[in-house]
């Protein structure tokens, strides 16, 4: 048996609510990590993704950010919001324990790091605070040698593999050295980025196309939405890849579910 997490950034799941139960119908996800909600906690639609066979947990805010954990099995959260700073307004951060069918509990986060643009500024400045702090507790969950899956959209295209015109995208806040040096920190704290350790080699394999120029036709897309695996996750991995179908529907997010199969 297996488990299968997905996250997606919806890009406000109001307006891509439709497109989301569609897709639980079809993919039938055991787990889904949302990002972009764009809703209070008290206007999401909890009674049709409860009528979808999904619990519901979330963190919202009005009109921007907001995350979300979906699952078909029964879930407890441990934590809304990154700590590090108690001052942040920004909902970008919750965090759960699924329980296991097979008796091994699962705990994921679904995350939604700053985009930072423009930099450098005040916006990149506080995209590299937050990634500081992911990073810290990053460290502090490893400790505690559970199975964990840290997914959601990163905003970091990790390498210029990683982007459809890397000169082009150079200078931006999700391929600047920084940015990426601080996904990298991540990695090194001991945790597997599972689309690259199962296709290391794999071409424009993208999670975003923007509205503008024809970048989903024309496939100019960031892979900039991933899921990273503690070690007792990563010995449990059996699949990881990307679901481009979703992108092509109609009044689609701008990204699309990437999702990983652990065994269960």
């Amino acid at each position: 048996m297996t488990i299968r997490i997905a996250t997606w950034n919806v890009n406000s799941v109001k307006a891509r609510l439709p497109n989301l139960l569609a897709w639980l119908g079809e993919a039938a996800p055991d787990v889904v990590l949302l990002q972009e909600i764009k809703c209070t906690d008290d206007s999401f639609p909890r009674m049709e993704i409860e009528a979808a066979g999904y619990r519901a947990e979330t963190h919202g805010q009005k009109t921007y950010n907001g995350v979300a954990i979906l699952s078909r099995r029964p879930l407890a959260v441990r934590r809304r919001g990154l700590p590090g700073d108690d001052d942040d307004p920004q909902a970008r951060y919750i965090e759960a324990d699924i329980q296991g069918d097979g008796g091994r509990p699962v705990r994921v986060a679904s995350l939604y790091l700053p985009n930072g643009n423009p930099a450098p500024g005040e916006k990149y400045d506080y995209k590299l605070a937050w990634m500081d702090r992911l990073i810290g507790h990053a460290a502090t969950l490893l400790a505690q040698e559970t199975a964990l899956v840290l997914g959601g959209d990163y905003n970091v295209c990790p390498t210029d593999a990683d982007v459809y015109d890397p000169k082009g995208w150079q200078a931006d806040a999700l391929c600047r050295p920084e940015s990426r040096a601080r996904f990298r920190h991540l990695l090194h704290l001991g945790y597997t980025e599972a689309f690259r350790a199962l296709h290391p080699d794999r071409e424009r394999a993208y999670t975003f196309w923007d509205y503008q120029a024809g970048a989903w036709p024309r496939d100019l897309g960031l892979r900039i939405d991933h899921l990273l695996l503690s070690p007792q996750a990563a010995d449990r991995l059996r699949a990881c890849d990307i679901d481009k179908g979703p992108r092509g529907a109609e009044k689609a997010s701008d990204h699309t579910p990437i999702w990983v199969e652990l065994d269960d």
